[in-house]
């Protein structure tokens, strides 16, 4: 049993978590949360109690940290006490914060894949080019790394392996849809970090194709998808996390992930692209000053917590299995469908950062029970899937699955 979280980063999925946090904390233990910015976490913590979230009475304490930095992390992590640390801060730290729970023994969990800030779209499997390099140390100490423990990555990750599992005898394809109907109101931004939102989509698109790595350009392909409460919904062909996973540990031909993005957005994101403002690449002003164009962008645009308030409508994000059922072809689409007025009022966050957040707080749950104290690392689809989708129900993200033409709740036994 494990008690006691530390929650590194304080944007509106940590929000998320740590209201989750909160109302499991005679599980949890003591809770902590730490960003560069400590007002940040007072806030969150100031919410909390707004909210009177917290389960039984325990610690709720905030602390600056810089995660990049190995040895504060350690000394935060034995000065808390903490003995599972759940990282929502950017996935540029993921190294550094798994360097840290490696030295203390703390288990660790992310929610994305680590990126170096001087690299897009590097060679796939993604996993491979940083954590998947200390699977060994990990198993040699006993330490329990839980990868890409979101949505997206994350549950669908669980919905695929517990519908590859259950109901397939062999399983052609698997596409991950994630499609948001919400509006925030304002002219532009994006939904989590502007920096990593544009990231993902300036590079080249992989996908798991006839058992092999195919590219193309984003939004090159596209197609409609009609799917429970959201309706018709265009998606396009995008690179994403579990897309690197998924296709190394499951044995399937294909694996792709479509994600919806209006006109407006690609608009937008086309002129800034064109102008080479979403660049990582540092340039220099006629002034003399040394600027990186998407960390100015980013700077200008809303911050995607602030957008929490006015965000109306619903996400629907699932995992589309196609293969054979006693012989005959069959598909199954494993699915949730949130709602961002409803996130807002449990935990001031909107839906994007809730469905993010609520599952690194099940995974933690499962590693606090012992279910998922694995004590190596592992992606989400290499993990029993039922305590997952359990939790995910309890915790408010139910799952519900459409097969033959019926939609149905899923209660995993």
């Amino acid at each position: 049993m494990k008690k006691n979280v530390l929650v590194i980063g304080a944007g509106g999925v940590g929000q998320v978590v740590v209201h989750k946090c909160a109302q499991n904390n005679e599980l949890l233990g003591d809770i902590h949360i730490a960003s560069r910015t400590v007002e940040k976490c007072q806030r969150i913590i100031a919410s909390v109690h707004e909210k009177n979230a917290l389960k039984t009475h325990g610690a709720l304490q905030a602390h600056a940290l810089d995660a990049l930095d190995v040895a504060a992390t350690v000394r935060l992590i034995k000065q808390t006490g903490a003995q599972i640390v759940i990282n929502v801060g950017s996935s540029f730290l993921n190294m550094s914060v798994l360097s840290a729970c490696i030295e203390t023994g703390a288990a660790y969990i992310d929610t994305a894949i680590h990126e170096d800030p001087a690299k897009i779209c590097e060679t796939p499997p993604w996993y491979a080019n940083y954590e998947w390099k200390r699977r060994a140390e990990c198993e040699r100490s006993g330490l329990t790394a839980i990868l890409g423990a979101g949505f997206d990555p994350g549950v669908v990750n669980s919905y695929a392996k517990f519908a590859c599992d259950s109901y397939f005898d062999r399983v052609q394809s698997i596409d991950i849809v994630d499609i948001n109907a919400g509006r925030h109101g304002r002219y532009f931004a994006t939904n989590f970090d502007p920096e990593i939102n544009f990231r993902e989509f300036t590079g080249q698109v992989w996908s798991w194709q006839n058992s092999k790595w195919t590219s193309n350009k984003m939004f090159e392909v596209s197609r409609e998808w009609n799917l429970p409460v959201v309706g018709l919904q265009k998606a396009y062909l995008t690179g994403h996390d579990e897309v690197h996973s998924l296709s190394q540990l499951l044995g399937v031909p294909n694996v792709r992930f479509w994600m919806g993005f209006s006109d407006h957005y690609i608009n937008v994101f086309t002129v800034l692209k064109s102008l080479g403002l979403l660049s990582e690449q540092p340039i220099r002003t006629a002034e003399g000053l040394q600027v990186v164009p998407l960390k100015v962008v980013k700077a200008v645009l809303p911050d995607p917590a602030s957008l929490a308030p006015d965000y109306e409508g619903k996400t629907c994000i699932g995992t589309l299995v196609e293969g054979e059922r006693a012989g005959k072809p069959h598909q199954a689409f494993v699915y949730n469908v949130a709602d961002h007025k409803q996130a807002y009022q449990e935990v001031g966050s909107q839906g994007i950062s809730y469905t993010a957040g609520v599952p690194a707080v099940a995974a933690a749950l499962l590693i606090a029970s012992g279910e998922w104290d694995v004590r190596r690392m592992a992606n989400v689809e290499e993990l029993p899937p039922q305590p997952f989708l359990r939790q995910l129900n309890r915790l408010g993200l139910p799952t519900r699955i459409v097969q033959n033409g019926l939609d149905s709740p899923v209660d995993p036994v």
